[in-house]
């Protein structure tokens, strides 16, 4: 461990590495937590720094901290949040299931931090103590899920949907670019009848666009914060209106609004909110993978394929077969997709793993959401960067396929009837002739009539 000092809590002393501004409580969650090597995201440890600041400054206002004490307990925590301090948080998501172990490591380290501005070594815990002052008005129960709350609101409105609004941006100019190119619709794979290529990526806009709206429609509830709750719930040990000032100090930090939870036992109990928002992006997830693969196959070729779409050079090629150009970028896309759908399975239940008035699986809950929102917002962009912005059509593919497409006959049904042009689309198919040619070897409608009615349902 190389030079140490030595800290003491409830069970006696501690050895800690000198250099680190966690205490004796973090030291011993690592020799008994020793699980797995998946760490909280930086996002969750500045949150912490954010919700640190607004509690002493609520502390503050309820005569709950003197100012001399808060001052540098603000100081400490703004360097948390600013991300000084994301060395010092070790543990990993494997601990217990309120997130106590984190929210300790905060308060040891904005503690020690604290008390080095006031010029004390590292350990003292003098002025100021990571239970008595950092974690005053507080309990685990409320404060990791007041930041699971508003590093989600933070991560969906700062991250993610400015990410999907690129997507859908790209997306809708490709619709407009494509507006007047004709191509054959596909249904169970076999090709249908006439559209265009703007209508197939207005579609995937449209689906974008709709992701957005869901996570808006998440959002109310999960601004709600039970801070003020501490134990269980019950408020015991916080003075009145603190989780009113709380609110009022963590909207001003982040510029987002935050509201008290009417119920800090529903805000602590369960976490219905963030499952919400979950379920949100999970259905954004099987929208873009929806997109991905209809993309990929669109371009797929370029001589075997379909190749109507004509899918930007990532650069990359195959170890084997030189040249060979795949479309990595969607891959991407999709696979990042599939592991916010198996995220979300994870999410689900942890939120149904409430025990009474706490749930217990609040980290792997709150580790897997903050996964699913990066993956999709990284995605997104690159995707809609690297990949829509330069996808262009291949007109003379789609013109040919237009011209040589049998179901586009559908638009004689009400002239001559279903059974009539069953037949001219059978006969065009076995002799290997355009569907007007057949239309016309038949007599069932001149050329003009067939000109007249099928070109127009065609554009």
């Amino acid at each position: 461990m190389g030079a140490v000092r030595v800290e003491s809590d409830a069970f006696g002393p501690v050895e800690i590495p000198a250099d680190r501004y966690w205490g004796a409580q973090t030291q011993r969650a690592l020799g008994i937590f020793e699980v797995g090597e998946e760490r909280f995201p930086a996002s969750l440890i500045h949150a912490f720094g954010l919700q640190k600041m607004a509690a002493a400054q609520a502390n503050l206002r309820c005569g709950a901290l003197p100012p001399e004490l808060t001052e540098p307990i603000v100081a400490a925590a703004a360097e948390l949040r600013d991300g000084r301090f994301d060395a010092d948080f070790p543990l990993t998501v494997w601990q217990t299931g309120s997130g106590t172990q984190t929210n300790m490591n905060a308060n040891e380290v904005i503690a020690n931090r604290a008390n080095e501005l006031l010029g004390q070594p590292l350990g003292t815990k003098s002025p100021l103590h990571p239970n008595d002052h950092v974690n005053a008005s507080q309990s685990s129960n409320d404060s990791f899920p007041t930041v699971m709350h508003v590093v989600t609101v933070l991560e969906l409105e700062q991250r993610l949907k400015p990410s999907l609004m690129l997507l859908h941006g790209s997306l809708q100019r490709r619709a407009d670019a494509f507006a007047d190119v004709r191509k054959i619709a596909r249904t169970h794979l076999m090709d249908a009848v006439p559209m265009t290529m703007g209508q197939a990526f207005d579609t995937f806009a449209r689906q974008v666009a709709h992701g957005i709206d869901r996570i808006d429609a998440a959002l109310p509830r999960l601004r709600l914060l039970p801070q003020g709750g501490t134990a269980a719930g019950t408020g015991l040990n916080a003075p009145p209106r603190f989780d009113v000032f709380f609110c009022e100090e963590i909207s001003a930090l982040t510029g987002c609004e935050f509201r008290p939870n009417p119920s800090k036992f529903e805000g602590m109990a369960a976490h219905d909110a963030l499952v919400e928002a979950s379920g949100a992006l999970n259905v954004i997830a099987t929208s873009l993978i929806k997109i991905a693969n209809d993309v990929r196959w669109l371009g797929s070729g370029p001589r075997s394929g379909l190749g109507e779409l004509k899918i930007p050079d990532d650069g990359l090629t195959s170890s084997i077969m030189p040249g060979k150009r795949n479309p990595t970028i969607a891959e991407v896309l999709a696979q990042a997709c599939m592991q916010v759908i198996g995220n979300h399975a994870t999410i689900t239940m942890a939120n149904a793993s409430g025990n009474f008035e706490l749930n217990v699986a609040k980290p792997v809950l709150i580790a897997n959401l903050l996964q699913s929102i990066r993956v999709l917002a990284d995605a997104s962009r690159v995707f809609a960067r690297r990949l829509v912005e330069g996808t262009e059509v291949d007109r003379a593919r789609l013109a040919g396929n237009v011209e040589n497409a049998l179901l586009q006959v559908t638009a004689l049904n009400p002239l001559i009837g279903y059974d009539k042009v069953a037949k001219i689309a059978a006969a065009a198919l076995a002799q290997g002739i355009s569907p007007r040619a057949a239309a016309l070897s038949l007599g069932f409608v001149d050329e003009a009539t067939y000109d007249r009615v099928v070109g127009a349902s065609s554009r």
